[in-house]
């Protein structure tokens, strides 16, 4: 997984690439939270992710989770279908604000 910081203005983007699993999860959760530190408003693009596994569903909610905290947002874009099922079928869909 490759993970790739732009900062927009107000906004960062976190693109991620690859597949989120348990080994990599970490990661992820790292790159969210460290966002934060300098960030209200976070977009985590999904558009070269393939796969992501419940490790990484846990990274997404701890990111809402700070979002919530630090009276900002976590959207995430770009989300295939494979991933969208699995955020389906977990409820994640309508925890997370999805674009």
């Amino acid at each position: 997984m490759n993970i790739t910081k732009t900062v927009n203005g107000e906004e960062t983007v976190l693109a991620v690439e690859g597949r989120i699993d348990a080994t990599n999860s970490r990661e992820l959760q790292d790159a969210i939270i460290g966002a934060f530190q300098s960030t209200k408003n976070l977009v985590v693009d999904f558009e070269k992710v393939a796969y992501v596994a419940s490790a990484g569903l846990r990274a997404l909610l701890l990111g809402h989770k700070t979002a919530v905290s630090k009276s900002g947002i976590m959207k995430l874009t770009h989300v295939n279908e494979n991933v969208m099922e699995v955020l389906r079928m977990t409820g994640f869909q309508s925890a997370l604000h999805i674009e």
